[in-house]
């Protein structure tokens, strides 16, 4: 196989959240590997679930393609590395095709054409008729640099149901591949607090459904063919080098496992990735840096207090001055306690002087600009919990603002070389122990 060979390349995309995207993906992920292909899986945004759903139907890692966190000669960089032994990729969407996070900026159509894939579109054809040509027209002409080149329908009542939808995606000039049967079975669990992984591995059933689904009423070669595109040429990036080698330890397992996997790439080129489980009571190995992923510390509250061993070596690391970066729960894992819903209090590493609590869990999320060391960070919040009002305090740091230039509602800690906060930073295109000049 040349990098020149053309290959299947598509975005899944729809008009809005709750259309399929996910499920579809699913399907169509595991539909090609049972034909033996081995498909490359991307996900737009700066979502974690999801690509965890798309490596339990493929078996394969799924990576980010986020045209606010990284540059798009970045995101190209990416896509190309990727794809280079793939027989085929798929881009799963974000929210409509369309939605950025300032118009269309970011949205699932600019990272389609920053990589230069085509768009199939997924509609919820849920009472829909006819009328839904008019839709599909829409989506297609909205933007000329938008390539649609197909749709599937989900939800679809009938046979007959869908004849009419067939007609109407003809005469708006998208090719109409097929559609999901309506079924209550294909439905993925509420990510109210996400799902553990031990939730992931018990969802095997859906993508076999769902593939086998459309096996039979989706024209799979049709879809193949229609995105076949050359496979994109290789780029080296010039990214800042290491003057020295480093040895990373990283958070793994059940409660700390939001980590972009180009983080991890990107840590490896500063010298040894070793990885260590909290959870397990684990002590941490030696190291320069100790990365706190973020996860789901609030599910294993007790196994995490009962951890002395752990708990202990990340003060000792703490107070010998070893840096830190923690994100989000590896930041409440660094507090003093963490209380849960009911506000019982469990004793946590204490090397911030903070409480988190998941009482009257409210979600906040959205994108950041960290400014720290004399540089600009960017990333994402996505969580239910909250510091302690009034309970401790330790020093800020920096200023975080939202994707719309406006100051960001939450704060950024440091404690000597500790650097904690909610936001999850992508920084495989910069220098990650620069955050501790």
């Amino acid at each position: 196989m040349t990098p020149s060979t053309s290959i299947p390349q598509l975005l899944v995309a729809a008009g809005s959240s709750g259309s399929g995207k996910t499920t579809f993906t699913l399907g169509l992920l595991r539909a090609l590997k049972k034909r033996g292909l081995k498909v490359q899986s991307f996900k737009c945004g700066p979502d974690y679930i999801d690509p965890k759903f798309h490596h339990l139907a493929s078996g394969s890692s799924s990576i980010n393609l986020d045209l606010f966190m990284m540059s798009p000669e970045h995101v190209r960089a990416v896509y190309a590395r990727h794809t280079q032994t793939a027989d085929a990729t798929i881009v799963e969407g974000v929210m409509g095709l369309y939605d950025g996070y300032v118009r269309m900026h970011g949205s699932s159509a600019e990272v389609a054409r920053t990589v230069g894939i085509p768009t199939v579109l997924l509609v919820d054809a849920r009472s829909s008729a006819y009328s839904v040509g008019a839709l599909l027209y829409g989506f297609k002409h909205f933007r000329q640099d938008t390539e649609v080149v197909g749709v599937v329908f989900n939800r679809v009542a009938s046979e007959n149901h869908y004849r009419f939808l067939r007609e109407a995606a003809e005469d708006a000039g998208v090719c109409p591949l097929g559609y999901i049967p309506k079924a209550k079975l294909l439905e993925i669990p509420s990510r109210h607090l996400g799902l553990s992984l031990e939730e992931l591995e018990r969802m095997d059933a859906l993508p076999e459904e769902v593939a086998q689904m459309l096996e039979e009423h989706v024209d799979l070669d049709r879809l193949l063919s229609l995105c076949s595109r050359p496979r994109p040429q290789q780029v080296e990036e010039a990214l800042p080098q290491p003057t020295s080698s480093r040895r990373i330890a990283i958070a793994w397992d059940e409660a700390f496992n939001f980590i972009y996997e180009e983080n991890v790439l990107r840590l490896k080129d500063f010298g040894e990735v070793v990885f260590f489980s909290p959870l397990r009571d684990e002590p941490l190995p030696q190291c320069d840096l100790l990365y706190l992923p973020g996860g789901y510390p609030e599910f294993y509250l007790t196994e995490l207090t009962k951890a002395e061993h752990t708990r202990r070596s990340i003060q000792a690391h703490a107070e010998a001055g070893g840096k830190i970066l923690a994100e989000c729960g590896g930041m409440m894992y660094l507090c003093r306690a963490i209380r849960n819903e009911e506000g019982r209090s469990y004793p946590m590493c204490g090397v911030l002087d903070l409480e988190a609590t998941m009482e009257g869990m409210r979600l906040k999320l959205g994108y950041r600009k960290l400014y720290v060391g004399g540089k600009e960070w960017r990333g994402h919040e996505f969580h239910y919990s909250s510091i302690v009002a009034g309970v401790g305090g330790e020093e800020t740091t920096g200023h975080q603002l939202t994707a719309r230039d406006e100051p960001a509602p939450t704060l950024l800690y440091r404690k000597g070389n500790v650097l904690a906060g909610y936001t999850h930073l992508y920084f495989a295109e910069q220098d990650p122990f620069a955050l501790f000049d």
